[in-house]
């Protein structure tokens, strides 16, 4: 018989569900080893239903995660047959085409039983800051980029696989950061089981069928009812996305169909594959579509299997947003982070006012840096950084925010313990978010330096490099301006973006993030709002002349 809740407990039980995956994405952040997971927040704790349908996801998730994760866990799932599982079973794999696009991201998952029966799975890919392989963006196939890890058990009835934990320990270079990192992900798992477990038990639910179903159905409702308001039609963008020197620019074509509650968005057009690690699986490429739609039509219902299901996406097979095996992907984010800004620029035409311009943290800059301590022994660490955020019709861009990626910025104090970097400066740029009624966010410099002392030679320290807006700047909307382009400087001079940098002692490196696009007519700004930003030294006075005709006495 079908189990009915009334509202209030409805309700109770939701946000319960959300509550029981936050406290496992706390467990990551207490017990994880890599400051890419401690500090900047690269990971997504999820929670499904015995189907592998998407219930709840971490309040913090990470959506290019999140999104492909509630797609490649179904998958996985009802790929395997129901007697594949048992209690202490978990699961591992890091196939960029099953989950979330690169080698980088490790899915755990594992099955939880109650009173003997499955009742759901719980899930949690981690960003880890080493896979081996070659760290840089200009690798030309998956193979370059470190070690895939297909869909094996890591634990089987409780049982560890240490054929499988020798093998990842043996193929990337800090096998101690790596190993705790993925125990961080059993020790999540753990919690979100252990939890469920003691919900059910209280609420005396022998399965989750029909909770999930009551879930899932309404979710669906809610965003298929806020799609419903706009009016049928079809809505078009392109985007530029810059390559290495040499190459062509990419180009991402975009149609945006809203027919009665469905959405379908279809990237026929868009450039073929690339020779390069810009490459996105199909996941990843639905995770940011989605992103876009959800947060412009119903950002406030929690995500889950029912808030993708009006959405569709056509993605050609052999594209650049839809790669097949085995082509290079480690830097998918270059090119998939930009769905959401490209998918935003079509909507404008229809929601103007629940948009925002382009953002100079699209793509993040991620930095990959590794090398030998004095001593020999090896040390790699992951570093990202944000811009300035696009404005909107409501507000102006936030500065240094990773967009639409979720990250957090990585403080200064970890980035030197735990590398010999020496960072001497870390400011805001002013002038750098593009001028508009509404103001770009700024973007930042960061200058780090190799230490070059007399007490004993330093070993060199490379760094790979994933980002972009290097020479198209973010854009605006609605007359608003460009946002300010990034640099990436070694000792003063243009280095390689996309390439591999071996830095030597006393090497100076400047990397500024572009800022966001304005948002409107900067003749319309208000004129308090001027005056602000230049006292506060966001805007010169000369660029508020310039921009905004601005022509007050300090």
């Amino acid at each position: 018989m079908t189990q009915k809740f009334d509202p209030i407990t409805l309700e109770i039980l939701w946000r319960r569900l959300i509550s029981i995956v936050d406290e496992a994405d706390a467990a990551v952040a207490r017990t994880a080893f890599s400051s890419l997971l401690r500090d900047a927040h690269d990971y997504t704790c999820m929670f499904t239903d015995r189907r592998g349908r998407e219930l709840a996801q971490g309040s913090f998730a990470t959506p290019g995660q999140s999104g492909a994760m509630a797609l490649g866990v179904k998958k996985l799932v009802q790929s395997l047959p129901a007697d594949a599982f048992q209690p202490g079973d978990v699961f591992i794999t890091n196939d960029p085409w099953a989950l979330a696009g690169h080698l980088n991201d490790i899915c755990v998952f594992s099955p939880i039983f109650f009173r003997g029966n499955l009742a759901a799975f719980t899930a949690c890919v981690l960003h880890h800051s080493d896979i081996g392989g070659r760290v840089a963006s200009d690798n030309h196939d998956v193979f370059e980029e470190g070690l895939f890890i297909p869909l094996v058990k890591l634990y089987d009835g409780g049982v560890l696989n240490e054929a499988v934990l020798a093998l990842i320990r043996w193929n990337v270079r800090a096998p101690d950061e790596v190993v705790g990192d993925i125990r961080s992900q059993i020790a999540a798992n753990h919690v979100c089981a252990a939890q469920a477990r003691r919900m059910m038990a209280e609420y005396d639910l022998d399965s989750l069928d029909d909770l999930a179903e009551e879930i899932i159905s309404r979710s669906e409702r809610a965003v298929r009812a806020a799609i419903a308001q706009v009016p049928d039609g079809v809505y078009q963008a392109e985007g530029v996305i810059e390559q290495p020197a040499g190459r062509e620019d990419v180009v991402i074509k975009t149609a945006v169909t809203i027919s009665g509650s469905d959405i379908t968005v279809d990237l026929s057009g868009s450039s073929p594959e690339v020779d390069w690690g810009g490459n996105v699986v199909y996941n990843f490429t639905y995770a940011y579509v989605h992103m876009a739609i959800k947060s412009i039509f119903d950002p406030d219902i929690p995500n889950n299997d029912g808030s993708a299901a009006p959405i569709h996406l056509v993605a050609p097979e052999g594209s650049v947003v839809n790669c097949r095996f085995p082509a290079a992907v480690a830097a998918r984010m270059q090119i998939g982070h930009f769905m959401t800004e490209i998918i935003y620029r079509a909507l404008a035409q229809a929601l103007p006012d629940r948009v925002m311009a382009a953002s100079g943290g699209t793509p993040a800059t991620m930095n990959v840096f590794y090398g030998r301590g004095r001593d020999g022994r090896p040390w790699h660490t992951v570093l990202i950084r944000g811009g300035g955020l696009g404005a909107s019709a409501r507000r102006d861009g936030a500065h240094c925010y990773i967009f639409p990626a979720n990250g957090a910025n990585t403080p200064v104090e970890i980035l030197e313990s735990d590398t010999p970097l020496l960072v001497e400066r870390r400011e805001l740029l002013p002038d750098s978010g593009g001028a508009g009624r509404m103001r770009g966010g700024l973007g930042r410099r960061v200058v780090f330096r190799v230490p070059d002392d007399d007490t004993a030679p330093r070993p060199p320290v490379n760094l790979g490099i994933q980002s972009g807006r290097f020479r198209l700047p973010p854009e605006g909307l609605f007359g608003g301006k460009p946002g300010a382009k990034a640099q990436f400087l070694v000792n003063g001079k243009p280095g390689n973006p996309y390439g591999l940098t071996r830095l030597q002692p006393g090497d100076v490196v400047t990397m500024d993030a572009a800022g966001g696009g304005g948002y409107g007519d900067p003749q319309e700004r208000d004129r308090e709002a001027v005056w602000r930003d230049v006292r506060e030294g966001k805007v010169s006075p000369e660029s508020a002349q310039r921009d905004y005709g601005w022509d007050e006495e300090l």
